[in-house]
């Protein structure tokens, strides 16, 4: 049995890095392809998407012993689609300049796979801690996803990094954008654009995969002349 906090790390590990929900599961894949024309639209579909998996990993952790199986998966639909309701109104009260350019893919959220995965998986099996931790651990791995595939697809498309900060965190943080010294190629921010970075950052994600298997791997004995054959 691991100890509690090797057992934690390893629920951060598998919700960022090994069971990453875009890179590994290849879930909610539209949204994702969809908003990433800048970094503010993916940090704030991320952060949108990272608050329902932490409210639902924990809401259904709380009531795990007393879930019916025959009505657990129509719960969880009802308890994700509340919770996203609730997101997608205050984003258009607060954040309206934003919210009119996620559009759908706010609601949207509700059709995320990964969310039923870890209601179903995670949060009515483990307890609170463990389910909040993997919630938010999946969450900021798709959201760094999400922001890296924005950065990537800003800089080469608009040549600007951060642009529309303003719409997300206010007047201050207009002064965070970034011009770069090019203005960048149109087909960047188009859909082919989107498939061209995903594949870039998934051809990343195995490569470092690869090396640090290698690594990790035991290098075979060399014979030597004193080795009995």
């Amino acid at each position: 049995m691991q100890p509690p906090n090797s057992a934690l790390r390893n629920v951060v590990a598998v919700g960022l890095w090994r069971d990453n929900v875009a890179l590994v599961q290849l879930l909610a894949l539209c949204p994702l392809l969809a908003v990433t024309t800048s970094v503010v639209n993916g940090v704030a579909l991320g952060l949108a998407t990272t608050a329902v998996l932490v409210l639902t990993n924990t809401i259904f952790s709380l009531l795990r012993n007393a879930l019916t199986p025959s009505v657990r998966v129509p719960l969880f639909v009802v308890v994700i689609a509340s919770l996203v309701t609730c997101i997608d109104l205050l984003s258009h009260a607060v954040l309206d300049d934003l919210h009119e350019i996620l559009g759908l893919f706010i609601p949207l959220i509700v059709t995320n796979c990964g969310l039923l995965a870890q209601a179903e998986t995670v949060a009515s099996r483990r307890p609170v801690v463990e389910s909040l931790l993997s919630g938010l651990a999946t969450g900021c791995g798709f959201l760094g996803v999400l922001v890296l595939l924005g950065a990537l697809r800003e800089a080469l498309g608009h040549g600007t990094l951060l642009a529309g900060a303003p719409m997300l965190a206010g007047e201050w943080s207009a002064a965070l954008e970034i011009d770069l010294p090019f203005t960048g190629m149109l087909v960047a921010i188009l859909p082919p654009g989107a498939f061209f970075g995903m594949a870039l950052i998934l051809a990343l994600r195995n490569r470092l995969t690869r090396a640090h298997a290698l690594r990790a791997t035991p290098s075979p004995a060399v014979p030597t002349a004193d080795t009995p054959r």
